[in-house]
């Protein structure tokens, strides 16, 4: 996977640090005009957060938990990729804690404009 990274920012090489320990092999840009590389990625700018992520034909925008990016690639669904807008904390990369509640949003393909793919913090995650 490559990490396209914001400028001099620590939570996105800990999110790269995070999918190294995963076992994947991570390589790591910085962006230089953050707006347009997401946007030609694909990257709604109402979904944008630090980092994107170009993994295996998706784009995973932000702080993505593995758990959702792992059952993207695993199933393949029809979207472009998966966002996590801002920053929130305790996602990974943000203090990496379990219990954290956010919204993980699948965009492009038949997720249209966005859709919840993944409610991080929830005793069932995956949205029905």
């Amino acid at each position: 996977m490559h990490v396209h990274t914001a400028p001099s920012c620590g939570c996105c090489h800990a999110w790269a640090d995070l999918a190294r320990a995963r076992g994947y092999t991570v390589t790591v840009s910085e962006l230089t005009d953050p707006q347009a590389e997401k946007a030609a990625l694909g990257v709604p700018l109402e979904l944008a957060s630090c980092h994107t992520v170009e993994a295996d034909g998706y784009v995973f925008e932000g702080h993505v938990p593995f758990e959702a990016l792992e059952a993207v690639l695993r199933d393949r669904p029809a979207i472009a990729g998966l966002a996590v807008p801002g920053m929130p904390m305790g996602s990974p990369g943000m203090g990496d804690d379990p219990s954290a509640r956010y919204d993980v949003i699948a965009f492009g393909g038949d997720a249209g404009a966005g859709r919840v793919f993944y409610r991080a913090g929830t005793p069932e995650p995956f949205a029905s």
